[in-house]
């Protein structure tokens, strides 16, 4: 699989000279299996950038967007994205449902002639749209594995797997309860200590054996404390959760826009430290 990030920042927007190494578009990544399989996950204001790259081609697109929630930083994206324009291509949408609006008029909301000049009846790609639960099902070659992810919204996580490959997208999750977080005692136990809550446990299953996780990482430890209950992860907390799942590689995502490249530098080094800790 082929990954190419095209959204890192988390909640609001946040372009600039202070945010030029690690993006300030909200979230969107591409994900590209050798079959030609095209999956994007979620649609915040990165999905304009990926958007004029995909139709720079001139052929006709057939692809996946597999949206976590409906928050606006993970679909603000939608109505600014070219494909969903051209009359030769074909989109299959999925969010979750349940909770009483369904996915297609969440997205027509946000496009209503007050606040946008394109309705969405007026997009002319052919697009279904897919109210999703948690379970598996196939695109192509790739097996999608969705689990919910605890958020003040309803949200899931995606699964990715492609033969023996696997990619995790984990964004807007919160732990269920505090794990060990000392470094020496982690240490002591050979690997990231499991989470203790039952819920946190599915989620390290989630993880398991991923060869890349991109996870929430939007506070430090420090700053969790007085963001408890918002839905997001310390990022300390997304390395236990990867080392507890064995994962081969992780990657830090839905980046705070107050955090510039210099502070999101400084947390990298931070997680570094406690893996090799570990």
């Amino acid at each position: 699989m082929l990954i190419r990030f095209w959204g890192t920042r988390g909640s609001l927007a946040k372009p600039g000279p202070t945010t030029l190494r690690y993006g300030g578009n909200t979230s969107c990544v591409e994900v590209r299996t050798a079959d030609g399989t095209l999956i994007v996950l979620d649609c915040g204001t990165g999905a304009h950038g990926l958007g004029q790259s995909l139709e720079s081609g001139g052929l006709p697109l057939r692809g996946h967007l597999l949206i976590t929630h409906t928050h606006w930083d993970h679909i603000q994206g939608f109505p600014f994205f070219a494909p969903l324009f051209g009359p030769r291509n074909e989109w299959d949408i999925y969010a979750p449902g349940g909770l009483g609006q369904e996915l297609e008029r969440t997205l027509a909301g946000q496009m209503e002639y007050t606040y946008f000049p394109v309705t969405l009846e007026q997009l002319g790609a052919t697009i279904r749209y897919h109210d999703l639960v948690e379970g598996s099902f196939a695109l192509g070659g790739v097996r999608v594995v969705a689990k919910y992810l605890n958020h003040p919204a309803l949200a899931l996580g995606y699964r990715l797997e492609v033969g023996s490959r696997a990619v995790v997208y984990s964004v807007d999750h919160e732990p269920h309860a505090p794990h060990v977080v000392d470094a020496n005692t982690r240490a002591l136990a050979g690997v990231g200590v499991p989470p203790v809550h039952a819920e946190d446990r599915r989620h390290v299953e989630f993880l398991a054996g991923a060869d890349l996780v991109i996870h929430d990482a939007q506070y430090s430890l420090d700053e969790y404390s007085q963001k408890t209950g918002w839905g997001h992860s310390p990022a300390e907390w997304a390395v236990d959760y990867a080392l507890a799942a064995g994962a081969k590689r992780l990657a830090l995502t839905h980046h705070d826009p107050l955090r510039d490249d210099q502070a999101v530098d400084r947390l990298v080094e931070v997680c570094r430290r406690r893996s090799a800790a570990a």
